[in-house]
Order: C-alpha cells, then structure tokens, then sequence
C-alpha cells in the first residue's frame, strides 16, 4: 500500500496470507531479501496456528506463538525471508519484549542466534488505530564484529511531538533514534548497548527499563527553609497545647 502511495513502480505486490499461504517464492522455496521491513497487525488472534503447526518453509525454528498473539510469527517469517547479509525491521508491541511462555522460548532463541541489533522503544499513540506504545526491532544476519553479542536498546519513548488525535516523531527525534542506531552507543537515560550475558541473566526478557533507568529527578532540599518551616510548626504545636490546656482547666480537667 505505502508503494502504491508513493508512486514507487519497482515493486510486486502479492495478495495473499503471509502466514498460511507466502506469495514471494522462487522455486517453492522463500524468496530471500537484502532488507525486509514490515508492521504487521499487532496481537493478531486467527493468525494462522494450524496451518503453521505444518509449515514446509522452514520458518517456526524457534517456536510456534500461541494461538491468540501472532507477533513472533511474523518476525520470524521476516527472519527467514532474509538472505546471509540480510537485516529486518518490523514495528512490534512492547508485550513481545517481555511475555513469557512460547513467546518467551522464540525470543531467546533468537537472542541466542545472536540476530537481534536493537530494541527501539518508541512513544505511544504514534500508529492509527491504536494508542500502545510500539517498539522497532531490528535484526541483522551479517553483524560486524563490533556488535557481534550485544543489542542496542533505546528509550525513545519520552521524544515526540504531541498532537490532538495522534502524536508524531520530529525530525530531531528520528535523527536522534538514527544517530544512536549508526553509532551504536550509549547515552544516559536514552540508549545503551548491552551484552548477551546480561539479557541471558534476565532470562531474555527485553523489557527496556530493565536496561535503561528513568529515575526521577529529585528537587534540592532548602535546609534552611525546611528548619524555618519545622520552627513555625513547632511553635504553633505549643501554642495549641497551651489553649488545649486551658480549655481543660475551665472544664475542670486540670490540675
């Protein structure tokens, strides 16, 4: 649909189902890409199951999904589409991150297989139709050597233009989320780059705010205002207590 949009000619459109039925085959087999990117209908419940509990492709190595959440479906159909230098990105609920079960085994399975390149937490509202915030997962077949064991993990979910209806990246928000992607680098309370070891010891959970803290910042303490508040108030406490003393003698309950 975004090709037809956009007037890009260079294009073959298939209709079809991904899942049941994959139109992109060359001699029966997946046809395999340089880049794939996608964003598929999040949490899709009929998404397939049976028909994939058969697949002749090749593509639920690491697992089936369960029956109502087709998301790792997806990703690992993309996976599979890719040739040996092949990288991925597709738009994902957060739940994918971190939901255990069979959703759990095929994201460790694809952490394990060292394909994943980064997590990017994205803001919510920004997709029509569903006001959660999303993720980009990028995946990579050929990592350099550099990134080989690690995953980039980016909070950019606090950066965004507000909007009435649905909010939106600005271009420095885009810029910042590239630049960090480019670099591969860490930044304080935005992006840091995390070794296999510790997304192993999480058991593969890739919720961001285990990575990546959002402490709140702390107003200063004045001291000396503070002290001058608790005189005042002790000043009225005594004041009080020696009404309160009075009004008991007029009762006769004082000494």
């Amino acid at each position: 649909m975004n090709m037809l949009l956009h007037d890009l000619p260079d294009h073959r459109i298939e209709k079809g189902d991904t899942i049941r039925n994959p139109k992109l085959l060359e001699d029966g087999e997946l046809m395999l890409f340089d880049r794939v990117i996608a964003n598929p209908p999040f949490s899709l419940k009929n998404w397939g199951r049976e028909e994939a509990e058969n697949d002749t492709f090749g593509r639920f190595q690491y697992g089936l999904p369960p029956k109502g959440a087709g998301d790792l479906a997806f990703v690992q159909h993309m996976v599979a589409s890719l040739n040996s230098k092949g990288m991925a990105g597709v738009v994902m609920p957060h739940g994918v991150l971190f939901r255990g079960g069979a959703e759990g085994k095929i994201r460790e399975g694809l952490v394990e297989q060292d394909l994943l390149e980064a997590v990017i937490g994205l803001p919510s509202n920004l997709f029509y139709g569903t006001g959660i915030p999303a993720s980009i997962l990028i995946f990579n077949r050929h990592k350099t050597d550099a990134r080989k064991g690690k995953v980039l993990i980016v909070s950019a979910e606090e950066e965004y233009q507000e909007g009435k209806n649905q909010n939106t990246l600005r271009k420095e928000d885009v810029a910042k989320i590239i630049s960090k992607f480019e670099n591969y680098e860490d930044t304080e309370k935005y992006s840091r780059v995390v070794l296999l070891e510790e997304i192993r010891a999480n058991e593969c959970n890739l919720n961001i705010s285990l990575y990546i803290g959002k402490s709140i910042k702390e107003e200063p303490i004045d001291i000396k205002s503070v002290h001058s508040e608790i005189m005042v108030l002790e000043n009225q406490r005594r004041e009080t207590k020696a009404r309160l003393s009075d009004y008991l003698q007029e009762l006769g309950f004082g000494e």
